[in-house]
C-alpha cells in the first residue's frame, strides 16, 4: 500500500487543478448516469421479482427509459403551491440532491492512477477527516426535506418532512457510532487508512459484524427506503414530503434518492468490504502503481457497491413498511444501545489483545470473529427470541394470548345470538 500513496501530485499545483477538474467532471457525468441506470434497475429487478417483464419499449431492452423518463419530466408543467414559500419550495431539491452527490467526495473507487505528471489519488478530495466529512455532509440532505414539507404550506408534506427529520436524526446517531469501533481498529479516519487497514487485518465485515449489521440497517433508514420509508407513505400521506412537487423538481428527490443510495453502498464497500481492495491477492496494494491496477480495483469496487444496491433493491420488493412506533422503537431501543455497548466491548478486547502482543493478522481476525458470532447469537437467540426487534411481537404468554382469544371469540358470538332477524319489527 505504501508505494501506491507517494508521490502525489501536490508539488505541481497546475498538474493537480487540472487533475482535479478532470476528476470532478468526470465523476459528475458518471455519477448522474450511474443514478439514471439505477432507476432502470430497480424497475428490472421488480420485474424479475414479481415475474414481469419490465420495461422493454424505450430502446433494446428499455435501455432508453431514463432517457424517456428524463424527457418526459422536463415536458411537464412546473406548479408551485399558491400560500408556500417559493424560494424555499424551489431551493428544497436541490439541496437533497447536492448533499447526496458532496457525500461520495472522500470515498476513494480505486487504485492510484500513474500519469506523466505523479500519482492521482482516485477520489474527489482526499481530505484527513475521512468519513466523517460523508456523515457531516449526509445528514445535512434532512434540511432540504424537511423545508420541502414545511414550503409546501400542505399539512400532508409537512407531516412527511417532520416524519422524515426525526427518522434521519434518530438513525445518524446510531450510524456514527458503529463507526467508532472501525476508528478503534484502523486508528485514522481516512479513508485511505480504513482500507489499508482491511488489506493487513481482514475484512471489517468479520471484525466488525455487528457494526456492519447497525450500519446497514441505519443506511436504509437514512435514504427513506423501504422497509423505513415513512416520510413518504403513500398509503397515510398521499406522497408526504413532495405531495406538491411536479416535473423535474419532483425528479431531483428521486435522484437524490438514488444518489443517498450509491454514496451509501460505496461507504459500506469501503468501511466493511475492504474498498478498491481485490480479495485473496496481495498484488493490487503492493509494488509500483499501474493502470492495470486502477481499472481492476475499480472494477472490484464496482462489484460490491453493485451488491448493496441490489440489496436495496431486493429488501424494497420484498419487505413491508414498518410503523412509525416500530421505526422509533428499532432505533431508540436497540440500535442505539446496541452500539454503545459494543463500542466498550470492541475497546476492551483490543486493550486485551494489545496487552497480550497479538497485532494486526489472522490471529486477530479470529479473535474478533468469534467474539461477533457470540454477540449475534445472544442478541437474537437467547435474549431477543423476537421481541425487541420485531417489535409487533406480543410480550404475553401464549396462554394469556389463548384466553383473550377465546374471549373475543364468545363475545363475537354473543352479539350475533342477541341481533334480529331480518324483517322482524322497525
Amino acid at each position: 500500500m505504501g508505494p501506491l500513496l507517494m508521490s502525489p501530485i501536490t508539488d505541481n499545483n497546475t498538474a493537480f487543478i487540472i487533475a482535479s477538474v478532470i476528476k470532478v467532471l468526470v465523476f459528475f457525468g458518471v455519477y448522474l448516469v450511474t443514478v439514471a441506470l439505477l432507476t432502470l434497475a430497480e424497475r428490472k429487478v421488480s420485474a424479475w421479482i414479481q415475474d414481469r417483464h419490465g420495461p422493454n419499449r424505450a430502446g433494446p431492452g428499455g435501455l432508453f427509459q431514463p432517457v424517456a423518463d428524463g424527457i418526459k419530466n422536463f415536458m411537464k408543467e412546473e406548479l408551485s403551491p399558491g400560500a408556500g414559500n417559493t424560494v424555499l419550495f424551489t431551493l428544497a431539491p436541490a439541496i437533497a440532491f447536492c448533499t447526496a452527490m458532496v457525500s461520495w467526495a472522500v470515498i476513494p473507487f480505486a487504485a492510484p492512477l500513474p500519469t506523466p505528471w505523479g500519482v492521482v489519488t482516485l477520489s474527489i478530495a482526499d481530505l484527513p477527516v475521512g468519513f466523517i466529512f460523508t456523515l457531516a455532509i449526509s445528514s445535512l440532505g434532512v434540511f432540504g426535506i424537511t423545508l420541502a414539507g414545511w414550503s409546501s404550506n400542505n399539512k400532508y408534506s409537512l407531516l412527511g418532512g417532520l416524519r422524515s427529520s426525526a427518522q434521519m436524526i434518530s438513525y445518524e446517531i446510531s450510524m456514527g457510532l458503529s463507526i467508532i469501533p472501525i476508528l478503534l481498529l484502523a486508528g485514522n479516519v481516512t479513508m485511505g487508512s480504513i482500507i489499508q487497514q482491511q488489506q493487513h487485518g481482514g475484512w471489517n465485515v468479520l471484525n466488525l459484524s455487528v457494526a456492519f449489521l447497525t450500519f446497514l440497517i441505519s443506511a436504509f433508514a437514512e435514504t427513506n427506503r423501504l422497509p423505513f420509508d415513512l416520510p413518504e407513505a403513500e398509503s397515510e400521506l398521499v406522497a408526504g414530503y413532495h405531495t406538491e412537487y411536479s416535473s423535474m423538481k419532483f425528479s431531483m428527490f428521486f435522484i437524490a434518492e438514488f444518489a443517498n443510495m450509491l454514496t451509501a453502498s460505496g461507504m459500506m464497500a469501503t468501511l466493511f468490504l475492504g474498498g478498491w481492495d481485490i480479495p485473496f491477492t496481495a498484488w493490487d496494494n503492493s509494488g509500483d502503481p499501474s493502470v492495470l491496477k486502477t481499472i481492476l480495483t475499480l472494477m472490484s469496487f464496482a462489484l460490491k457497491a453493485g451488491f448493496f444496491l441490489f440489496l436495496y433493491m431486493w429488501i424494497r420488493w420484498t419487505l413491508p413498511r414498518f410503523r412509525y412506533d416500530q421505526l422509533m422503537s428499532l432505533g431508540w431501543r436497540f440500535l442505539l444501545p446496541l452500539s454503545l455497548g459494543y463500542i466498550v466491548l470492541i475497546a476492551s478486547l483490543l486493550l486485551g489483545l494489545q496487552a497480550a502482543g497479538v497485532e494486526q493478522g489472522a490471529i486477530q481476525t479470529g479473535v474478533l470473529l468469534v467474539v461477533n458470532i457470540v454477540v449475534l447469537i445472544l442478541i437474537f437467540v437467547v435474549f431477543d427470541r423476537g421481541r425487541l426487534v420485531s417489535p409487533t411481537t406480543s410480550r404475553m404468554s401464549a396462554a394469556e394470548m389463548l384466553r383473550l382469544r377465546t374471549q373475543d371469540r364468545e363475545g363475537a358470538v354473543g352479539v350475533a345470538s342477541v341481533r334480529p332477524e331480518p324483517g322482524m319489527g322497525d
